[in-house]
């Protein structure tokens, strides 16, 4: 990787971004809801843990690797499904390419800007996301694409509420890249030449299409047409993950779980895994750090199915934290995509690389020679801490 676009920690990609893109564009890239408490909370949860070091006893060889949903990863950190990537004219692609080159898995929005069966040729090892979005039939079709792509790995997310108001504004994204769209948001593009030159180059502008929406070979509809037509989709109930899960019968995440009795009733429906997540704080504001709630849900159900932690992701410490406390293994967002908006497939790799070296150094300094040696004994945790949601009693 050049030495002239390489940088250290997360919040310098996030520096990075923020001068690299325009104005709009990096503000998608931070939104949250309301007073923003929950995305608050996601990432200052993590610094309320400590740790228990060794003094004697460091291991000179680590082992990192794990394995989610039949999936072997390098280390035990995987691309969370963001909805269209259109930071870089590569998007999901670039992304796809960085997470194969460093030995991991991706999720793929079914809101992404680039195919599945593009994304698919650059990594492999790729879980197709979906929202319960149109009837059964829109649905079952779209499963049928993601499993003719190849896709080894289901993941549904569930825990949207439509939440839009933001006190600090929300980004302007336009509904549809026409020319009068163009022209208007040109002195904003031009205000970031070097971002605005990477896409002139490719004589097209960003695509705020999801084709994962439509057919094969289709360009698909318009984000804000799929987003309306999924606000006007009646909610999933229980019957319908365990049909979803029965159609797709193999592996199968469901993300957005925060309680324990949900965490029960998504074990009786069959899942493979579950996502202790609250949307990045991009959901319902108030709701707790999923850190917080990842110890109920692991303690829970951790025996029956692979728990994971998404949300407030910054450091290789935060990820270990997480597998002390009962997650296989933890699936990132804004990080990457910092990363992207900042160098493109290189930052994101970068993106990865301070993460696995984070891992590799905190269970030097814990004296554990795997991450699945890892237990709450490795952390100081402040009382009143977690939270257990759902729980009888």
């Amino acid at each position: 990787m050049a030495r002239d676009i390489w940088f250290e920690t997360v919040a310098i990609a996030q520096q990075r971004a923020r001068k690299r893109l325009p104005k709009s564009v990096y503000s998608s890239l931070i939104s949250a809801s309301e007073k923003g408490l929950t995305v608050g909370d996601n990432v200052d949860a993590f610094s309320e843990l400590g740790f228990a070091p060794h003094v004697i006893g460091v291991q000179p060889e680590r082992d990192l690797a794990t394995t989610v949903m039949g999936q072997e990863l390098s280390f035990p950190v995987l691309i969370s499904p963001t909805g269209v990537q259109a930071v870089d004219p590569d998007g999901e692609v670039a992304v796809a390419r960085a997470a194969a080159a460093r030995g991991t898995a991706m999720g793929l929005s079914s809101f992404a800007s680039k195919p599945i069966e593009e994304v698919i040729a650059a990594n492999p090892k790729l879980f197709f996301q979906l929202y319960w979005l149109g009837s059964r039939e829109a649905i079952a079709e779209r499963v049928e694409r993601a499993r003719a792509a190849g896709a080894v790995g289901l993941i549904v997310t569930t825990d949207w509420s439509f939440s839009h108001g933001r006190d600090w504004g929300s980004p302007k994204i336009p509904e549809q890249m026409n020319l009068k769209t163009i022209i208007s948001m040109m002195p904003e593009g031009l205000s970031r030449p070097g971002w605005f030159l990477q896409w002139a180059k490719t004589m097209r502008p960003p695509n705020l299409r999801v084709p994962n929406q439509g057919r094969r070979g289709e360009p698909g509809p318009a984000f804000f047409q799929t987003y309306g037509e999924w606000m006007g989709t009646p909610p999933p109930t229980w019957a319908d993950i365990a049909w979803l899960r029965e159609l797709w019968g193999g592996p199968f995440m469901l993300k957005g779980v925060m309680r324990v009795d949900d965490a029960k009733r998504a074990v009786d429906a069959g899942v493979s895994a579950i996502s202790v997540s609250n949307h990045g704080g991009n959901n319902l504001d108030g709701t707790p750090a999923s850190i917080r709630a990842l110890p109920a849900v692991a303690e829970a159900v951790g025996d029956q199915v692979e728990v994971l932690l998404d949300g407030g992701v910054r450091r290789g410490s935060d990820v270990v934290k997480a597998l002390a406390l009962g997650a296989r293994a933890v699936m990132i967002g804004r990080a990457y995509l910092w990363g992207l908006g900042a160098a493109g497939q290189p930052g994101v790799e970068n993106v990865l690389d301070i993460l696995r070296s984070g891992v590799d150094s905190a269970l030097m300094g814990l004296g554990r020679a795997s991450v699945h040696e890892l237990s709450p004994a490795d952390i100081l945790i402040p009382d009143g801490f977690t939270r257990t949601l759902g729980a009888a009693g």
